[in-house]
């Protein structure tokens, strides 16, 4: 049908033409009301983020001459936070001349992540930003990771 006769349909009926696919040949059009339709729109893809996971990166800092139990207490942390479903960012800051030894930072990556491998997974293998070295770990396919708590429950 031709345009001028679909635009005075449109009218008669108090809708809009709204072209569906322009891309066909012909182009396809149909009447409706367009702004109920970019409403409908709009509370389809509002729905839709409510149900999206957002996943936050968080960050857990060490320095190159952390102790042996301290080291453990952060692979502890890092594990939570897995286990919440975020990403997690292991730097090793090094200050003055630590930075000649970059293996130091490297060897304590790879032992935080050996204590959570079984939950995690390198997104990013280790390296280094200026005077700091990091990793990143994703949850992985070990343990569903568990819902994060909105609120917290006072006791």
């Amino acid at each position: 049908m031709p345009f001028v006769e679909a635009m005075q349909i449109a009218r008669a009926a108090g809708v809009d033409l709204v072209e569906v696919a322009p891309n066909s040949d012909p182009p396809v059009c149909r009447l409706l009301d367009y702004g109920k339709l970019k409403y409908e729109q709009a509370k389809k893809e509002k729905e839709a983020r409510k149900h999206q996971k957002n996943v936050i990166l968080r960050e857990v800092r060490i320095r190159p001459k952390i102790g042996e139990h301290d080291v453990d207490l952060k692979a502890k942390t890092v594990q939570k936070l897995l286990n919440e479903g975020d990403k997690v960012k292991v730097a090793v800051l090094f200050r003055g001349r630590e930075v000649t030894h970059p293996q130091l930072g490297r060897d304590l990556l790879e032992r935080v992540f050996e204590a959570v491998k079984e939950t995690a997974n390198v997104e990013q293998a280790p390296i280094m930003e200026g005077r700091r070295m990091s990793i990143i770990l994703a949850p992985g396919t070990g343990k569903q990771p568990k819902p994060r708590k909105e609120t917290k429950e006072e006791e």
